[in-house]
C-alpha cells in the first residue's frame, strides 16, 4: 500500500483517509529525487545550457519542429 502524506512539525500526515488500525507500525520511505540537493529551478541543474551558443538548436521549440519535420 502507498500512502501519499505531507511532513508537517515532525509528523507525516495523510492526505486522504487511510484504512489501517491504531497503533500499526509503518515505514516510510522517502524517493531520493524529493531529497534533493536544494536546486529550486532547472536553471539551476549542472546540465542547464549545454547547447547554448549552438546555431543549429536556436531554442527548444525549432529543434523539435525540425526534428518532426517530415523529409520527402
Amino acid at each position: 500500500m502507498t500512502i501519499a502524506a505531507k511532513y508537517e512539525n515532525g509528523i507525516f500526515r495523510p492526505l486522504e483517509e487511510v484504512q489501517l488500525e491504531e497503533g500499526t507500525r509503518v515505514e516510510v520511505s522517502v524517493p531520493s529525487r524529493v531529497m534533493h540537493s536544494g536546486l529550486a529551478s532547472v536553471r539551476d541543474w549542472p546540465i542547464f545550457g549545454i547547447w547554448s551558443g549552438r546555431e543549429d538548436i536556436p531554442d527548444g521549440v525549432t529543434y523539435e519542429d525540425r526534428l518532426r519535420r517530415p523529409r520527402y
